[in-house]
Formats: structure tokens, sequence, C-alpha cells
């Protein structure tokens, strides 16, 4: 590309009326004569990353807000060209000039379709321009451009040297992310060694960098400088894949474990009901087990502890005792009501009447009740707390209970401690001993 000082350019007149039919200056090569670039170009402001030279991608744009700026390329007299810049905004379409970036990538259009609801085409990138002037600021964009040469301070060695160690970073990623193989094979092909601007380009273009580290790189002429940031790029971008690389080959490994062993059991059922064989009562308890398991909304910490119990369970002799205690178990701690959970009403008022509802008198035992709720209210919670009620039998002990649950918003479950002899009963037995049962707190729970 000849620098812009060495082109002369072709004055045209520049109308901004409501139609927007604007006439581009075109620059002429001045050993040719022929068309190169237009010196005035007409903008479309993209937000999410920068288009790089060398670059072709499909492009979808909302017709409703760009039909007006594709009315007036084609009726310019280059129209096959426009201008992409990037601009920090997610409302990139209604931008002021002030947002857009000073250095742009001027772009071949081809294949253009319009349709109902948007217009397509395939993008080329040129070259990089660099916005002088605006000559309309408002939809359809358009500015005075020049179009700067790359900065070569570097020797066609130090260039060499840079394009070996993309290269070589090049074969670092593709084991690593196979994607992008089709993108390499297509650069390899269009690629001359003699032109390490294009490698730099490409190299950014494929990244997943932030997109203001982008458009730094498409902003650095110096092209040893432009070299530099660009392997700092994909440096980082090899350590970001080969850490997701890492992460999904170890999924990949648990889930292969867990379709194996589920199409096993598949199979094994199937291979059983060909044959006639009715499953033991052993694998019918670790799958039934397992099923509840995976229907309970549960905590990682308990639900690990029943896997646990379960695979035991799996490597136990039926006729052990060990066996029906572990089942036992197994068959109350997937019964719990772990994911159901009452919440506290601390509702004084609420309270008052409930109690007066259903008892006549005891104003102190109901006085007591309400402060009890009273600080609840304050903590914001019930912490903890046991209330005990002393007296002969039938003077309402147990019907108060049921009111301060009724009250509280919470299940009732009543039990007698009374001709109870051992504490077990009531916080269960050790599972040292065979027939072990869970203690009267956990049965209210289940109940």
């Amino acid at each position: 590309m000849s620098n812009q000082n060495n082109k002369t350019s072709l004055n045209a007149a520049i109308t901004t009326d409501q139609d927007a039919n604007m006439e581009l200056p075109i620059a002429l090569d001045s050993a040719s004569e022929q068309p190169r670039y237009p010196s005035t170009l007409y903008l479309i402001p993209i937000k999410d990353r920068p288009f790089f030279p060398g670059q072709t991608l499909p492009v979808v744009l909302n017709k409703k807000a760009w039909l007006k700026t594709f009315n007036a390329i084609q009726k310019s007299s280059y129209a096959d060209f426009v201008g992409v810049v990037y601009v920090d905004n997610d409302d990139h379409q209604n931008a002021e000039p002030e947002e857009f970036r000073r250095i742009g990538t001027l772009v071949k259009m081809t294949d253009i379709k319009t349709k109902d609801d948007y217009i397509q085409f395939i993008a080329e990138g040129i070259c990089r321009f660099q916005i002088e002037t605006w000559v309309n600021e408002k939809s359809p964009y358009a500015s005075q451009v020049s179009y700067p040469s790359d900065i070569k301070t570097g020797t066609p060695k130090e260039y060499k040297a840079y394009g070996l160690a993309i290269m070589n970073a090049f074969r670092e990623l593709l084991p690593l992310n196979p994607l992008y193989s089709e993108e390499l094979r297509f650069f390899l092909n269009r690629y001359n060694p003699e032109d390490p601007q294009q490698l730099a380009d490409f190299a950014a273009a494929i990244t997943t960098a932030k997109a203001e580290s982008l458009q730094d790189v498409l902003e650095t002429l110096d092209l040893v400088e432009r070299l530099e940031k660009v392997l700092a790029l994909f440096k980082h971008e090899i350590d970001v894949t080969r850490l997701q690389f890492s992460i999904r080959e170890r999924v990949e490994e648990n889930m292969s474990e867990h379709q194996k062993q589920f199409f096993l059991r598949q199979q094994l059922k199937e291979i059983q009901k060909e044959l006639g064989i009715q499953q033991d009562s052993h694998s019918e308890d670790i799958e039934r087990f397992e099923e509840r398991l995976e229907a309970l909304n549960i905590a990682d910490e308990p639900a690990q502890k029943i896997l646990d119990e379960i695979n035991k369970l799996r490597n136990l002799d039926q006729q052990s005792s060990e066996y029906s205690v572990t089942r036992n178990w197994l068959d109350w701690a997937t019964q719990l009501p772990w994911q159901h959970a009452s919440h506290d009403k601390l509702d004084l008022k609420r309270a008052e009447r409930l109690l007066n509802r259903a008892h006549y008198g005891l104003d102190d035992v109901k006085e007591r009740i309400l402060e009890f709720l009273a600080l609840s209210q304050i903590r914001g919670k019930v912490a903890g707390s046991i209330i005990c009620f002393v007296g002969p039998p039938g003077v309402g002990k147990t019907s108060i209970g049921k009111s301060i649950a009724e009250a509280l918003g919470r299940q009732f479950f009543r039990f007698s401690v009374g001709g109870m002899r051992d504490e077990a009963e009531i916080k269960g037995h050790r599972r040292t001993y065979i027939g072990a049962l869970p203690g009267k707190f956990i049965q209210a729970l289940k109940e």
C-alpha cells in the first residue's frame, strides 16, 4: 500500500442532505491513475471486538438501523468499501463521534444480500485507516480518512524470529483446541513469509483476548512492537486454553466413568431380563437408595455421606449383621425431608390471636410466650430455645404447644417420655448394635 503523501486526492462535492446521497472522493495512485481506496469513508461502528486486515467473516446487520447507510454507499463512487471501527458502547448504532477509535479497518464487501430484517455480506479486511475529520457525525457516519503505513524499524532477521515464535505458539495451541486447525490451514495457504504484518494481524484476530487489547494491537503501527504484543496475547491464549483443556479432560473422565457404570448396569438388567433371572434383593436395595438420593435436594456433605454408605452396602454380604444396620440407616437417611423447611412466622398480633382463640385465661403463660416470640423477632430467628411447661395431666400443656407451633408456622409432633429408661430411645442407638434405630427426634422429622 503506498503512503497517502504519495497519492493525490480527487476533490468532489459532498452533500449531507436528508437522503445522505454522498459522493466519496477516491484516492488515486499517482503512477497508474487507477482508483485505489476512498479518501472519504462511510463508517460502521462495531462493539464486541475490532476487525483486522486480512480477516474474512460474514457480517449480519440490522436492516432498519443500517439501510440508510447502505443506500448511501451504493450511490457513492466506490460502492464496495466501508470502514469498520470499534466503539466501546453497547448502543453502538447511535455512537457519538468521540466514541469511535481513531484507527479502524477498511473492508471490502462482497455477496451483499438484503433480506426482510437484515443485511448480510462477506467482509474482507483490507488495511488500516485513520479518521482525520468528520464529514457526517450522524448515521450514515462518514469521515475523511488517511491510510497509515506500517513502521518497519526491525531487521529481516528480527521479523523472521518473531514469525517463527508465533508459528511455534500455533503448534502448541493446535493440540489443545482443534477448532483453530481450519483457520490455520486457510491462513497458511495464503501466508507470505516476507509479510510479517499479515501474520501479526491473523494471530491477533483468532485470539479470545479482550477488545481493548485487540484494539491496541490494531492501533500499533510499529511492526516490531505489534509482533511483541501479539506474541504476548498468544502466550496468554495458550495458558488459558491449556487450563480449559485440563478442566475438560477431568470432566470428560468423570462423565465417562459414570456413563460406563450406567451402561454396564443397563446391560446387566437386560441380560437378567432375557435369561429370566430376577434381581436379588441386594441389587434392588442399592438401586432404590440411589434413586432416592438422586431425587433429594440435599447439601454436598450429607449427600457424600449417603453415597459412601451405598458404596459400602454394595460390598457387604447380605448375611452379615452390618448389612442390616447399614441398610436400615440408608432407609431412614433417604426418607428424611431434606428438601422441606418451614419459615418461622414472628407476627405477635397473629400469635396473640391464635393463643386467645384456643385458650381461656392462662394470661401469664401466654404473656411469657409472646415475650419469647418478641425476642425472636428482634433476633430474626428462633435459635434453639426450649420452653418447659410443668403441671398435672389435662391442664393444657400439649394444646399450648400446638398453639405455639401454629403461631410459628411449624409442624407439631408429640411424643411421651413417660416410662423411658434409656436416653438412646430419644437420641438414637449406636450403629454397633444389631437392630439400631434412630431416636424420637428423627422419627418425628420423618413423620
